[in-house]
């Protein structure tokens, strides 16, 4: 039988070294004298890395062009609304997560799914008749992000396939493709506040569909689902017997004149899981809370999925444990004054910005109704230069230093997406750079069929 023999060697000012040798019947074998396969180097990204891929970082890093040196760059890309400073937190989310930190009571390990009493204050704040729910019924997560792919890995195998609005969220499509999951894309109808093209979803239906996405309120579009329109989903859903993925991370960030309708709360036969957070509606993105919230009342999901939630949450242990432990002062203590400052100051930018856009020739925006992002059309007849809405950002970029991001991020061509959270000012300031810009470049019906006879 082989065995092994360490020899330590080394003298003076020289580190030790350990030299392994194979002893083989008394004779003592050098690594540097067996026979057989030299060792080499062969190390290879994974294939799950090798599929991984974000849209957005795609377009926007191949977007090689520098801003007017002469102008401030006015960023309108970047959902997140800590940004500028405009939108601070309240000082009752900030001093609860001050005094945990104090207490020093929440530095350890946490279970994977969150501690007891913050899902009871999760399941406690989100509660309804229409939609109960306990405890058990929460899984706490490192962001709404981190909720999707869960809620997407636990109802998803590879070679299924899933159904995803367009325009969407881009990341829905760089985690099922990563896992292997084939991404369907059904419409929304700008010209009906981006509702869901509900003939088109249900033809995209087949047997390996494990799950339909429904994000409202909408990143991109800033779109809120009626209630009507939100039971005609749910009989989709429901005929076709295809679990409901809603990303609600908007959830309750509406203007005054529409009202949020959780799903979960207009159906009992269809199951949901439900991704929302603190990131979005607190104005912290950066503290990664978010959650899973289990609605099945018909028991369809079972043991099994709540199960496999549990399961894969136990790859990370869990999100960050203090705000776990402030997370029952946030939900119970924010002041709705802080809830309502936050939307006037949206619903005013959203207002200013929509009418400023309407009035330039060639460009179509389309009126949001809640959270944080505004949709705009090219028409892109009427630009002739430009070949598609990267080019026409590009360009925009590099004249007047806005820069917007693509609506080809959200596989929504000839579009590009406007982020509100800015200051008012500076919205001013960006309209007016684009509306300049437009005016340079708009060619009218007369000029657009000249160009072309020119060709």
């Amino acid at each position: 039988m082989d065995s092994y023999l360490i020899q330590v060697n080394g003298h003076g000012d020289h580190a030790p070294r350990l030299d392994v040798h194979l002893k083989n019947a008394g004779n003592i074998i050098s690594p540097g004298k067996m026979k057989g396969r030299k060792p080499r180097w062969a190390v290879r990204a994974s294939e799950m890395s090798k599929k991984t891929f974000n849209p957005v970082r795609a377009i926007v890093d191949s977007m090689k062009v520098e801003p007017n040196p002469n102008k401030a760059m006015i960023s309108l890309s970047l959902g997140d609304p800590t940004v500028f400073g405009n939108l601070p937190t309240n000082d009752e989310v900030t001093r609860a997560v001050k005094e945990v930190l104090d207490s020093g009571q929440y530095n350890g390990y946490a279970p994977s799914v969150g501690y007891q009493s913050c899902r009871e204050a999760v399941a406690a704040y989100y509660n309804c008749p229409e939609a109960p729910l306990k405890a058990q019924d929460v899984i706490l997560t490192s962001g709404c992000s981190q909720a999707i792919e869960l809620a997407l890995a636990v109802l998803a195998n590879p070679g299924q396939n899933i159904l995803v609005p367009r325009p969407g969220f881009s990341l829905y499509k760089t985690l099922a493709l990563s896992m292997g999951i084939e991404v369907k894309l059904y419409n929304l109808l700008p010209e009906k506040a981006w509702e869901i093209d509900l003939e088109h979803l249900e033809s995209l239906v087949d047997e390996k569909t494990a799950c339909l996405i429904v994000n409202n309120p909408s990143n991109p579009c800033g779109s809120v689902f009626s209630k009507s329109h939100l039971q005609e989903i749910l009989a989709v859903a429901s005929r076709q017997c295809v679990p409901i993925l809603a990303d609600e991370i908007y959830g309750d960030m509406v203007f005054a004149d529409c009202k949020y309708e959780p799903i979960a709360t207009l159906s009992t036969n269809v199951p949901v899981l439900s991704c929302g957070g603190l990131a979005k509606r607190w104005l912290v993105p950066g503290w990664r809370m978010g959650w899973i919230l289990i609605h099945d009342r018909r028991d369809i999901f079972g043991n099994e999925i709540r199960d496999g939630l549990v399961r894969l949450s136990q790859r990370i242990l869990g999100p960050c444990t203090i705000v776990q432990g402030a997370l029952e002062r946030i939900l119970n203590r924010t002041p709705p004054e802080f809830y309502h400052n936050t939307l006037s100051i949206l619903k005013s930018n959203a207002d200013l910005c929509y009418a400023a856009l309407a009035a330039i020739p060639g460009l179509q925006p389309v009126r949001p109704a809640g959270a944080m992002y505004l949709m705009v059309e090219i028409e892109m007849e009427h630009f002739p230069e430009f070949e598609n809405d990267v080019e026409f950002t590009e360009r925009l970029i590099s004249e007047q230093s806005v820069f917007c991001l693509p609506a080809t991020c959200f596989e929504y061509p000839n579009f590009f997406r406007v982020v509100i959270t800015v200051p008012e000012e500076m919205i001013l300031e960006a309209c007016g750079r684009i509306q300049e810009f437009c005016e340079m470049h708009y060619q009218g019906a007369e000029g657009t069929q000249d160009l072309e006879c020119d060709k």
